[in-house]
């Protein structure tokens, strides 16, 4: 953990590390076995009731923000880790550093393209032919220009 973290983080990190533990489970457990056990001792009341459904509550609001701030420091690294790999990578295309930025749109035209890519690559017989977005845009324009190529061949006779 970072010295410079500030009160709220290493809050977040010490309730993430307890909540997530066999422990408070088995606290929980307890707490809900005690609750369901004094039910009759105090015949079922509405309080009786109360009590542990502003208890779920108020634990549950909580506990949100707690996992929500936890996925997102982990996704943050999860992140900065691929780019990394992508950028480490001499075959990998740069453009995919950073893409959790784009719209939803942008990613699902993004994944169509890899689906269009891994059809290629179940074509090919060797498994480690390289189909990134640079080499298919490369091959694209490639192709472009022998049609036009072709096409201006075929308007000259």
């Amino acid at each position: 953990m970072a010295k410079n973290s500030n009160l709220f983080e290493r809050f977040a990190n010490w309730a993430t590390k307890a909540t997530g533990s066999a422990t408070a489970f088995i606290l929980a457990l307890i707490i809900i076995i005690v609750w369901a056990i004094t039910g009759p001792l105090f015949k079922f009341s509405d309080v009786w009731q109360l009590i542990i459904n502003t208890g779920t509550t108020i634990v549950t609001f909580l506990m949100v923000f707690l996992i929500q701030k936890s996925q997102n420091k982990d996704s943050k690294a999860i992140h900065l880790k691929l780019n990394e790999l992508i950028a480490a990578n001499k075959y990998a295309s740069n453009r995919m550093v950073s893409i959790e930025d784009l719209s939803e749109k942008e990613l699902d035209d993004l994944h169509q393209f890899y689906c269009t890519l891994t059809n290629l690559a179940r074509k090919d017989s060797d498994i480690h032919e390289s189909h990134s977005i640079d080499a298919a845009n490369k091959n694209h324009s490639t192709k472009l220009k022998s049609h036009k190529d072709f096409s201006e061949e075929k308007n000259e006779h």
